[in-house]
């Protein structure tokens, strides 16, 4: 009885605080709007807040549709995609919504830290296919290499990286 209490108390506890993680992280999103519209001209100062609360509306949406299975779906380059279905994760004793949360901030605020260096550079037509190619491809693919189970993580006697450095890749 005690240790299902324990139990049921641990994956509380690690619940609150990947979303109090989450909360920060997302905390980075208004915090590059600001910085960006203060290095740019006046006139660009709506257009600067629409990308950065566009990136993350779509991003979200984005990642969740297609991302999320990409980077933890099975495969060793790149994981199966599981469209807006996530009962192929187990989530690892952690609520896979909560999990889903916490993943999509780190993916949206990716997307936002290029949109600095594209302030008044691009349209918004092509700032938006940009965010796309970031939400649906880069951030999944390189996350599955790295966090997924993909082809960095594999330990197996053979694989590239045992082969290469002798162990696996450690953030």
């Amino acid at each position: 009885m005690d240790k299902l209490i324990l139990s049921e108390l641990t994956n509380g506890l690690n619940t609150v605080w990947m979303l109090l993680a989450a909360m920060l992280v997302f905390f980075m999103q208004p915090g590059f709007a600001l910085v960006e519209a203060g290095f740019t001209r006046v006139k660009n100062t709506a257009n600067i807040l629409m990308k950065n609360f566009i990136d993350f509306m779509f991003g979200s949406l984005l990642y969740w549709f297609i991302g999320f299975g990409l980077m933890f779906g099975a495969g060793g380059f790149i994981g199966m995609p599981h469209f807006f279905d996530l009962s192929f994760y187990d989530g690892g004793g952690l609520p896979t919504e909560g999990f889903l949360v916490f993943q999509t901030v780190f993916c949206a605020t990716a997307a936002t830290i290029v949109s600095g260096a594209m302030a008044e550079r691009t349209k918004f037509s092509m700032y938006l296919v940009y965010t796309i190619f970031i939400s649906v491809l880069i951030y999944p693919v390189s996350g599955h290499w790295t966090w997924g189970g993909g082809w960095l993580m594999n330990g197996e006697a053979g694989s590239f990286m045992m082969e290469t450095f002798g162990t696996t890749f450690h953030d």
